[in-house]
Parts: C-alpha cells; sequence; structure tokens
C-alpha cells in the first residue's frame, strides 16, 4: 500500500506539530490526568480527549492529523457495498418527479441518467448527451445524445425519452418539478438523437440546475415503458432507468438493493456488483453499525456532529471532510401569531412597525451562530445569514453577515420583544420547534439559546422526515428546523425556496388562507428571475447578492449555519477524488482495496 503525497502549508504543519505535542503531554504514571468523567463519557467525546487516548494507547501518529488525509489503494472490482443513510427511517420515493430531499437524489444519481452530471469541480459534464452546441444568443441548445443506451428493462432510449420526461416533469399533476423549466419555451426533437432546447432568456444554470442528473431531476430521464408497466407508486419504489446500477429490491423502511447494470454504456463501471442501502434514523445505532463493520459508508442526511470526532479516532474508518453547499435554517410560519407577517412587500423601516416582525427578528438576532456552532456542530460549519452558501464561491458575500439585520446582538433582540409586546419574555406562548431526528441536538441549543437570550420557551419535537417535509410544503407549524443541502448554483437557495411560487415555498399549502409559504415578496420574485437568465456573471453576483441581502434583512427565516460536507467509510472502501462531489455520493467509482 502506498500513501498520497500531501503538501502542507507552514501553519498546517505547526497545527500538526501542537496537536501532538498537546495529545502527548502527559505523565506516564497518571495518563488520564486531566481528562474529567464528563470528557470520556456520554455521547460526545472531544477531539483533545480522543488524541489523548489515542495517544496513551500507542495508536496516534501525525497521520491522524493530516486534513483530509486518505490511503490510496489499489482497485478491485466486485463486492457487494453496505451504506447506511443517516437521519431517516425510509426511502419514500426515488421517482425523480416526486424527490424533495437529498437523502433521496443520493440514490438516483447512481439508478438514473440526465443529459449532464455534476464532477467534483461542479462543472456540468456529458452523460446521456455526447455533446452540445449553444447559439450566440445561448437561448437554443441543441444536445447530440449517446447512441446504444439501454434502460435497465432492456428498451432503447432516445430523443423520446427526453421528451416524455420534460412533458412529465412540467406537468403539476405529475410532477413537483415544473417550475425548473419555466424558462424553457420549447423543446423539439431533430431526429432519433438529437434535441433541441430553445430558451426565453439565457440561463446560466441550464446545464448544473436542469440538465443534471441528481440536483435538477426536472430532466433526470426516466422510463416511459416502465411507468406505465409498474405504475407510478412502484416505479416510485424501484424506478427503471439508465444508470451504473439498477434497483432489485425495495420495500419501504427497509433496503434499496442496488445491482450492477451490465449494459451501462461505459463498461468500466460500475466498479461494484451492488449496494445496499439501509435507513438509519438515530445516531447512535448509526455509529454502532459503522463500528463494528455492519455498514462500511454513510451517506443520507448529514452525520451527526457528535460523532464525528468519534469516527476519526477509530483507525478502521476515514473521515474526510470538504465545504458544504447547503443552508440551515429555522423556519417561522409568517401566518401564526406571534410573528405573524402577511405581506414582506414593504419596507424594512416600514416592518418595523409591525408586532411579528419584531418577534421573528428578535428571534433571528438571539441566536449566537458561532457558539451554535462551536456546541452544535463542534466547530465545523459557516455562520449562515442566507441560502447562498460559500461553495457558491464566486456569488457567495463574505460580508453579509456584518451588515444583516439578523447579526447576533442579544440586547437589540430583547428590546425587540419588548417593543413587540413581551417585556423580559413575559406572555410570550410558548412555541413548539419541530425537526427530523438528526437535529435534535440542533434544536436543543437553540431553544436554550432563546431561553437565555429572550426569556421565552419552545418545545423541541422530533419528527421523521416522511412527515416533516409535508408539514414544511403545508406550511403546518410554528418554528422548523431544516435546511438544503446539494445547493450548486444560486437558483438552489433563490428559486427554490425564496421566491412565491417556489417549489419549497409551502407548494401543498392552503392557497386561498395563505399567499405564499413561508416567504414571499415583490423584489425577490422579480430579481430571482432576473438573475436566473443573465449571462453576464458579475451582474448575476450582483443581483444574487441583492436577493440574499433581502431574504436576510426582511427574516424570510432565522438562517443558522452553512454546514461542512462530511464522507464516512470505511477504510477497505476506496472513494476516488473524482467522485468526492459535494452533496452527492456518487458510487459507479466506488471499490474495495
Amino acid at each position: 500500500m502506498s500513501t498520497k503525497k500531501f503538501d502542507l502549508s507552514t501553519d498546517q504543519k505547526q497545527e500538526i506539530k501542537d496537536q501532538l505535542r498537546d495529545a502527548y503531554d502527559f505523565d506516564p504514571k497518571d495518563p488520564l490526568f486531566g481528562l474529567t468523567r464528563e470528557n470520556l463519557s456520554g455521547s460526545q467525546i472531544s477531539r483533545r480527549s480522543v488524541l489523548r487516548l489515542m495517544a496513551v494507547s500507542g495508536t496516534l501518529t501525525a497521520w491522524h492529523l493530516l486534513p483530509g488525509a486518505k490511503k490510496a489503494f489499489a482497485q478491485k472490482r466486485g463486492g457487494i457495498l453496505e451504506a447506511g443513510w443517516a437521519g431517516v427511517g425510509e426511502i419514500t420515493t426515488l421517482d425523480p418527479a416526486r424527490i424533495n430531499q437529498v437523502l433521496q437524489f443520493q440514490i438516483t444519481s447512481s439508478v438514473l441518467s440526465g443529459l449532464t452530471h455534476l464532477n467534483a469541480d461542479l462543472v456540468a459534464e456529458a452523460d446521456l448527451a455526447e455533446s452540445w452546441t449553444v447559439n450566440n444568443s445561448a437561448t437554443e441548445i441543441v444536445f447530440k445524445l449517446r447512441e446504444g443506451v439501454t434502460f435497465h428493462n432492456g428498451d432503447k432510449f432516445t430523443a423520446d425519452d427526453v421528451i416524455y420526461t420534460f412533458n412529465r416533469s412540467k406537468d403539476p399533476d405529475r410532477s413537483i418539478n415544473g417550475g425548473l423549466l419555466k424558462n424553457v419555451a420549447s423543446l423539439e426533437k431533430l431526429n432519433d438523437y438529437e434535441v433541441k432546447f430553445t430558451l426565453s432568456a439565457p440561463q446560466a444554470s441550464f446545464f448544473v440546475k436542469t440538465t443534471e442528473r441528481a440536483s435538477g431531476r426536472a430532466l433526470t430521464i426516466v422510463s416511459r415503458g416502465a411507468i406505465e408497466e409498474l405504475g407510478p407508486q412502484q416505479y416510485g419504489l424501484t424506478p427503471v432507468g439508465t444508470g451504473p446500477f439498477r434497483v432489485t429490491e425495495h420495500t419501504l423502511g427497509q433496503s434499496v438493493k442496488l445491482r450492477r447494470f451490465d449494459d451501462y454504456y461505459d463498461p468500466e463501471r460500475p466498479v461494484l456488483d451492488g449496494v445496499n442501502i439501509t435507513p438509519i434514523s438515530e445516531p447512535e445505532p448509526l455509529a454502532a453499525a459503522m463500528e463494528a463493520g455492519d455498514i462500511q459508508l454513510i451517506g443520507g442526511n448529514p452525520v451527526a456532529p457528535e460523532l464525528v470526532d468519534r469516527f476519526m479516532a477509530n483507525s478502521e474508518i476515514v473521515v474526510d471532510i470538504i465545504g458544504g453547499n447547503g443552508f440551515q435554517s429555522v423556519f417561522l410560519n409568517p401566518w401564526r401569531d406571534p410573528f405573524k407577517v402577511p405581506s414582506f412587500d414593504k419596507p424594512v423601516s416600514e416592518l418595523m412597525k409591525e408586532k411579528g416582525f419584531k418577534v421573528r427578528l428578535a428571534i433571528a438576532k438571539a441566536i449566537d451562530r458561532d457558539r451554535f456552532i462551536e456546541r452544535a456542530q463542534f466547530g465545523r460549519g459557516v455562520p449562515a445569514f442566507g441560502t447562498i452558501n460559500p461553495a457558491m464561491g464566486f456569488f457567495f458575500d463574505e460580508n453579509l453577515g456584518e451588515t444583516s439585520n439578523q447579526k447576533f446582538d442579544a440586547p437589540a433582540a430583547r428590546k425587540l420583544l419588548a417593543d413587540a409586546g413581551y417585556p423580559n419574555g413575559d406572555g410570550f406562548p410558548t412555541l413548539t420547534m419541530k425537526g427530523g431526528p438528526p437535529v435534535r441536538r440542533d434544536m436543543q441549543i437553540i431553544a436554550d439559546m432563546l431561553k437565555t437570550n429572550l426569556n421565552i420557551t419552545i418545545n423541541v419535537e422530533i419528527r421523521e422526515f416522511q412527515v416533516l417535509v409535508p408539514e414544511f410544503q403545508k406550511v403546518d407549524y410554528d418554528m422548523l428546523r431544516i435546511g438544503s443541502g446539494g445547493d450548486f448554483d444560486p437558483d438552489d437557495g433563490i428559486v427554490d425556496f425564496m421566491q412565491s411560487t417556489s417549489r419549497l415555498n409551502g407548494a401543498n399549502r392552503d392557497k386561498s388562507a395563505m399567499a405564499f409559504g413561508h416567504f414571499g415578496e415583490a423584489d425577490v420574485d422579480k430579481l430571482g428571475d432576473e438573475q436566473s437568465r443573465t449571462s453576464d456573471l458579475n451582474k448575476r453576483r450582483e443581483l444574487v447578492q441583492k436577493v440574499n441581502r433581502i431574504t436576510s434583512d426582511k427574516v424570510a427565516s432565522a438562517f443558522i449555519y452553512h454546514p461542512v460536507d462530511t464522507l464516512v467509510h470505511r477504510k477497505e472502501v476506496n472513494f476516488p477524488s473524482r467522485s468526492r462531489i459535494v452533496g452527492l455520493v456518487d458510487l459507479d467509482r466506488v471499490s474495495f482495496t
């Protein structure tokens, strides 16, 4: 076995020396001196404690402290990978027309194909499209489709399947993703292996959002023959695609079994014989399964932060952490007291006169994001004040945290609450914050902060995702702790979440009673469309950051943090760097060593 060479900066080398010195700074006669019972008990062990224990046992080396350290092994074909999908009790659907969670499209990305697919640099590459040409105005795109491709049921893939998928995704009765196609004026079949998209206006995110096989989902290619044979419900459990793996078995609440598709267009992929994906809702059973070797890789929702150091201390487990590409929030129902705001279409100065808005802003300002990240995420994350995350690089506004109305300020938050009629929290109703099992600790810490800084009581209620997401879409909550992942383009944060007609903005609400879901604002609707259609990157960044400031200042939600992306697998699993795509778990090149 050989190891990869890591080029470390001077600061990184010094950090490794400092950590080693601290870990080995103990009396051999009393090696645990200075570590309290609390340090060593419970489900959380600090990194310092873990390193000390490794040093005492003689297993700690500088290798364990290398940033992103992985070993490179010879690849071996075959084998069944056992994977645990974190924070979920069941995989409710794998039909791209109905998918609304990252944990679902992480699976379909290995089963279904799109015209394009993202690589590790978040650049769209050819998938079912061999190539494409764009006209001078960037409003006509002709895709040359890959010939000789078959679906898992043996049907031949042609341009008709692109047309069928497009029409199905546009139909609101069959798909939740029609909004992603609103800029497509027409789709034309030129011949069996060429299609032409005509856009109403240039769209910067078209290749990484609309045609991409995982995150977009609107043009993740489905099999008409299989849908007609199986019916929509069964197709959601066992979809038929053209991807590297096929679904051979899936029962709600049980494992999804994937097996190699021998007729995949690339004969070198997949490398594995198959993957068994088991949903595991709670952190401790997930950790126990990984440590025992019952599962060899974790996908799905983010790994509970209290487990990361524990996994890093295990020499049989690899932890790979890179910058994340999502946002996490507490959504506040604008149709319920005490933070009711039936219209955001007014200047902030006017909103500040309203009781409901004062309460919303008080809650957002009472959350110390830096402290939250230390306590809830064990220091891993970036404070969030909007939906646009650091992984979007060029579009991310590093200064938003200094200018946003949501900037932490406990005295100002208490004054806002008092001005709203709740001095020192007196008379404030007891509210309920809902969230899934992975964010239990998050919610407890947020509730504690709001109690400390505002003297208000928030009850925490744990809901399984198959219940929580429909409640989010119905706007049936007081407060709801949820977020987004797999956000590769500003459209993911703006068009998906923040426009009045966004597919993740109370799409299933009672529209006669609620004009919008969790947020609605005319400028955001207008600017959101404009940024999506401009091809001038500098102009687009200006528009994106303006929208981000509006949603932040007007408290579309109480934004909390941007997470890191943590991949955990056992050391016998070789996860190549080209497959390490933030937000996804691409398995077609994964192998055993």
